[in-house]
């Protein structure tokens, strides 16, 4: 574990009490929307910086270990969204749901309508070289793909999605020397079952780490709204060994991603 304090808020519900306004929108004289059309919270709710679970139960989760003073801003489709302090400092969690579409909705509402400015996923993935062991932490530089959206989005021109540098570097430096937390290129794939896996051995080839559904969609968004973005996923499964973590497992590991996470987004 990294040693940094864990706060709790309790359990948390979601009702629909009169929102709180916050005044910590970083562009001063923006104009923010009351509303958007999937998270549905009003200007000042959600905080500059936003932790992005894929599962809304996670980010529950999260707001309840590691928040102080953490309400529900949303439950629209059942992707909540909280927003508390760590260390004194606002933070926000948003479900973000699985895969690259689902995930550009609300990075693209974050962004555009909420004036958001840092975004970290912090989800799972499966493990795709040896060089990577179950329960393993991986901080995303970069992001490859199969999805269709780039092409696209670039008219038939490969983009190379990559992290911001300062939350990338900020991240590394909270992991410190650990044995257990790699640097490198992760895949986002399209399909949770491929039908040509192997396929994957090419990108392992060239230095990717791990697989997962959802980094390079957010990745590009953020450079295109000129925000920053960055993935920490932990190992949840081995694609070659075909490990697997437990549920208590996973809750403990995945702890140790949100520290380091919340660490790099509020040490900027």
């Amino acid at each position: 574990m990294m040693g940094l304090q864990r706060r709790r808020s309790g359990a948390l519900r979601c009702a629909h009490p009169e929102h709180a306004k916050h005044a910590w929108s970083s562009s001063p004289g923006a104009s923010l929307p009351p509303v958007s059309t999937h998270i549905g919270a009003s200007a000042g709710d959600i905080a500059p910086l936003v932790l992005f679970p894929g599962d809304p139960l996670r980010a529950k989760w999260i707001a309840e270990t590691f928040l102080e003073d953490a309400r529900c801003y949303s439950e629209v489709r059942g992707m909540f969204g909280y927003t508390g302090t760590w260390r004194g400092q606002p933070v926000s969690v948003q479900g973000s749901g699985m895969g690259q579409p689902s995930i550009a909705i609300y990075a693209t509402e974050l962004f555009r309508e909420y004036d958001v400015q840092s975004i970290i996923r912090v989800g799972s993935a499966g493990a795709l070289s040896e060089k990577v062991k179950i329960r393993d932490i991986v901080i995303a530089s970069g992001a490859c793909t199969d999805s269709g959206m780039n092409r696209i989005r670039f008219e038939g021109l490969d983009y190379a999605p990559v992290a911001d540098w300062r939350l990338l570097s900020a991240a590394a430096s909270a992991a410190g020397d650990r044995d257990d937390v790699h640097v490198g290129l992760i895949f986002s794939g399209d399909s949770f079952y491929p039908a040509r896996p192997e396929l994957m051995k090419r990108m392992v080839e060239h230095g990717v780490l791990a697989v997962e559904m959802e980094a390079s969609a957010l990745y590009t968004i953020a450079a295109g709204h000129g925000r920053r973005a960055l993935a920490i996923c932990t190992v949840s499964d081995h694609i070659v060994t075909g490990e697997e973590t437990t549920a208590e497992e996973r809750e403990r590991t995945f702890g140790d991603m949100v520290e380091i996470a919340l660490a790099a987004g509020l040490g900027l």
